[in-house]
């Protein structure tokens, strides 16, 4: 029996699903819900076709269904449920202590019959960025908070001088509450290295983004 990765290509759904490789699961779909309106993931802000590059990177199938603000839960279901029949037995998914995406997930995974899967739950956020980090996982910082955050954070790595801003200024480290997010572009699941060549900083609606327009 096989197991489902929701991936967002951000660092917690990264290591979620590496985890869980590490706990004896056998990942078959990389599963990405994209927003219908702007082909982009939800609050991430990330194009389909670069979630498209991560899967081929690290070799997992991906799964990709657009979804709607208004009927995100039952799409997602659907598209989970539509998986199934091809030996799927549960999904993974990268929360850390937000109960109310938590709660979305069980409600989806007990309608349908499978299990859920929270490697990183009830883990103490400084200590899942830091083994992020350690295992040689890279991410770059693709939208933020601009209240929380300057402009030239943006497009910046992830690492311990990351982390001391956040301490030094009581932003939730792992951002769980969308303070930021982020774009894994290698480590122990890539089988080849994303490197981004070209990119700009754009602000939408209080949020930076980085747009990234070239990579190889």
């Amino acid at each position: 029996m096989s197991y489902i990765a929701s991936w967002s290509g951000g660092k917690d759904s990264c290591f979620a699903c590496y985890q869980a490789i590490l706990d004896g699961y056998d990942i078959s779909y990389l599963a990405n819900f994209l927003s219908k309106e702007y082909r982009r993931v939800r609050f991430h802000g990330t194009e389909a076709k670069l979630i498209q590059l991560q899967a081929e990177a690290i070799g997992i199938p991906l799964f990709q269904k657009e979804t709607t603000g208004s009927g995100y839960e039952q799409e997602v279901k659907d598209a989970i449920g539509g998986l199934i029949p091809n030996g799927v037995e549960g999904i993974v998914c990268g929360d850390i202590y937000l109960q109310e995406t938590r709660n979305l997930m069980e409600r989806i995974c007990g309608d349908l019959g499978i299990k859920l899967i929270e490697p990183l739950w009830g883990n103490d956020p400084e200590k899942i960025l830091l083994e992020f980090i350690d295992y040689g996982f890279e991410a770059t910082i693709v939208s933020a908070d601009s209240n929380l955050f300057d402009k030239e954070w943006i497009g910046r790595k992830v690492d311990r001088d990351f982390l001391k801003y956040l301490k030094d200024n009581n932003i939730d480290v792992c951002g769980e509450n969308g303070e930021y997010h982020t774009f894994v572009t290698d480590g122990p699941l890539f089988k080849k290295k994303i490197k981004i060549t070209s990119s700009r900083t754009i602000i939408r609606d209080r949020f930076w983004f980085l747009d990234i327009l070239e990579y190889c």
